[in-house]
């Protein structure tokens, strides 16, 4: 079913993804609608319409179907059963169920490796007594992590020894986790596919991605010809996420470059951090390919518009250097309209083409 120009397109979430969704939609020739818990919305500020609701109220959320004729979402940590229900009143991609398993980092790995995939040594734990016995089979050093809600280096804490295990409970506040042995890898890199409802699967050039403290600072594609066997590999992966979820959208893998190939992260079934450099950096950028997608629409064309893309996040007072990019005549400069720059929130990006 194609939902043509001119219709509404729902999304959930007010943020910058949110933003860069509604930007594109707009391009297309769509009207956005916003739904978002927060007054100052990022996304909201580019849309023709706004309702601010709690993602747990099923009517508000079953009037704003109403309103719309397709819905998406911008951000996982949303409550599956709200979803579902709105699901039943709309058309939701993608599917809850994607959204379900990507919300909990023990199901998600399960999930990888039922398709194939090898995460970190890893296992649940519930209580100190599970954390000590997860010790004893996975060894240190290694990171505990909450199974839900984590995210920008949230939710961790590292464990250099097993003495370590009573901070790291405390630190997560005895909350249900993961914990996953650190692997040596040198690179990280991650899988940007699009996937439409008749099954077509695009993927873009895998970025290589650099973190600073849990944070996304930097992608750089292509990622370069030693990643090519990893890449190869988690890209199979990552087109079997998706068949297996009958995705319809955006989906992005997250994985560490190690002598024994790749080793699966984490999975957002969304559009993606590390797709930002699309926009400027390629024929068709994640958003507009994520709009075609749920809309029905003929996907578009993800060749590299040059040799080199590079994509730099903006934190806190990077945006601040905003006059200095702007001089730059490789530099494609993005805000995201947010009003304090506090540490650790993102504020905009840069994206700078090599040719």
């Amino acid at each position: 079913m194609i939902v043509p120009p001119g219709s509404i397109i729902g999304i959930i979430g007010g943020g910058q993804l949110g933003r860069m969704l509604a930007m594109a939609a707009a391009q297309l020739g769509y009207k956005v609608h916003i739904y978002a818990p927060e007054a100052d919305s990022p996304a909201a500020e580019v849309s023709a319409f706004f309702t601010r609701g709690a993602y747990e109220d099923e009517a508000a959320l079953a009037r704003f179907a109403a309103s719309v004729d397709v819905v998406t979402y911008e951000f996982e940590n949303i409550p599956v059963a709200p979803l579902a229900a709105l699901a039943a009143r709309a058309r939701l991609h993608p599917s809850p169920r994607a959204l379900e398993i990507a919300q909990d980092r023990l199901a998600e790995k399960e999930f990888a490796v039922s398709l194939g995939g090898r995460p970190a040594p890893f296992a649940a734990v519930d209580s100190l007594e599970d954390l000590k016995a997860a010790l004893d089979r996975i060894g240190t050093p290694a990171v505990l992590k909450t199974r839900r809600m984590g995210y920008d280096g949230k939710g961790q804490a590292r464990l250099r020894t097993p003495a370590d295990a009573e901070d790291a409970i405390e630190a997560l506040g005895g909350a249900p986790a993961v914990l996953e042995r650190f692997v040596a890898f040198h690179a990280e890199f991650s899988i940007l596919l699009c996937r439409a409802a008749s099954g077509e699967t695009i993927l873009w050039d895998a970025p290589r991605n650099t973190h600073i403290g849990g944070i996304l600072d930097r992608s750089e594609a292509p990622a370069g010809i030693d990643l090519a066997p990893a890449i190869a590999e988690a890209a199979d992966l990552a087109i079997k996420v998706a068949d297996a979820l009958d995705y319809v959208g955006v989906l992005t893998l997250e994985f560490f470059a190690s002598a024994d190939g790749p080793v699966f992260n984490e999975m957002a079934p969304r559009v993606h951090n590390s797709g930002h450099w699309t926009i400027e950096g390629a024929a068709t950028s994640q958003f507009e390919n994520h709009i075609r997608a749920i809309c029905g629409l003929p996907l578009g064309a993800t060749t590299l518009t040059a040799p080199k893309v590079e994509m730099t996040n903006l934190i806190g007072a990077d945006a601040d250097t905003w006059p200095d990019i702007l001089s730059d005549p490789a530099a494609h400069l993005h805000l995201y309209g947010k009003g304090e720059g506090r540490a650790g929130r993102k504020m905009g990006h840069v994206t700078r083409l090599f040719r």
